[in-house]
């Protein structure tokens, strides 16, 4: 996507998405800005050409940081008293007038279908207290928009991965298992496509649409570490059968959903093909690339 002499695109949290985003849209013309609690990474981000506004959701943000922001991305995840953003940032947001919101939700709002399909119309069924949350922020969301004429679009993305965030950083450390719970699949999608996903968004805004954000072939996790560890020539971890007691509680809640996420909105309403359809290609361009 090319943006205008204008452009500038201010994330509310600068994590791997708004990243990847970033590098997308600035050779195109656009200006970066970003919000980040650590001062080493606004630091880099300084260093990369984006300016880093701090913003912790307990404090207003900085008078003026979004002064010309054309296009607002919101990756910060909701807390107890709910969205940090919308609660610190609502009027400025109004003022501002962004062309473009984009709300990063999860796939984990349509909780367990024991690996039936589910699409962007299907009810929301959040098994954990995270994903109750976002469907609370994903409704507080489309509220503000269809409340201030700002066209809001929400992104449920499924699990993450990317150069830095992969199996291969997870079997080189040590930390990967190998479960055995035949049948039981997640959806992933790279990061790269998460980027084109929202650029196609930005190009084509429809106001209060909501997308889900994955690849073709969701996948038994071990059947992706036995992959990663073929292609690294290491032996996999060995199979371990699922014990629910054994997991802490951001495990446990991980291996409770089970589902298949129709991802075919984005393809026919944005136009999207995605580089990585599955783990596989995904995982051989990082390797690829040194990751």
């Amino acid at each position: 996507m090319t943006g205008s002499v204008h452009s500038r695109l201010f994330c509310f949290g600068f994590g791997a998405s708004a990243a990847a985003l970033a590098r997308r849209l600035v050779p195109g013309g656009f200006a970066v800005a970003g919000t980040t609690r650590d001062r080493e990474k606004a630091e880099t981000m300084l260093t990369r050409g984006i300016e880093a506004f701090p913003f912790d959701g307990d404090a207003p943000l900085a008078e003026g940081a979004l002064d010309g922001a054309t296009h607002v991305l919101v990756s910060i995840p909701p807390d107890d008293a709910g969205d940090p953003v919308l609660r610190q940032a609502r009027a400025s947001l109004a003022e501002a007038r962004p062309a473009w919101i984009g709300y990063l939700s999860t796939t984990g709002v349509y909780g367990n279908r024991d690996g039936g399909r589910v699409d962007e119309g299907s009810a929301l069924r959040p098994t954990s207290e995270r994903a109750r949350r976002r469907v609370q922020a994903e409704l507080d969301w489309l509220r503000f928009g269809a409340a201030s004429g700002l066209p809001v679009h929400v992104f449920r993305l499924a699990g993450i991965y990317g150069p830095g965030r992969s199996v291969f950083d997870d079997l080189r450390a040590g930390r990967a298992r190998r479960v055995d719970k035949p049948g039981h699949v997640f959806s992933r999608i790279h990061v790269d496509d998460i980027a084109a996903v929202l650029a196609a968004s930005m190009a084509r805004p429809r106001g209060g649409a909501v997308y889900n954000v994955c690849d073709d072939e969701p996948a038994e996790p071990r059947a992706v570490v036995e992959y990663a560890a073929a292609r690294l020539g290491v032996v996999p971890p060995p199979l371990t059968p699922f014990d629910p007691a054994g997991l802490g509680d951001m495990a446990r809640s991980f291996w409770a959903d089970c589902k298949r996420v129709d991802n075919s909105l984005i393809k026919r309403e944005l136009g999207v093909t995605l580089r990585y359809p599955s783990y596989r290609e995904g995982l051989d361009a990082i390797l690829a690339a040194g990751g």
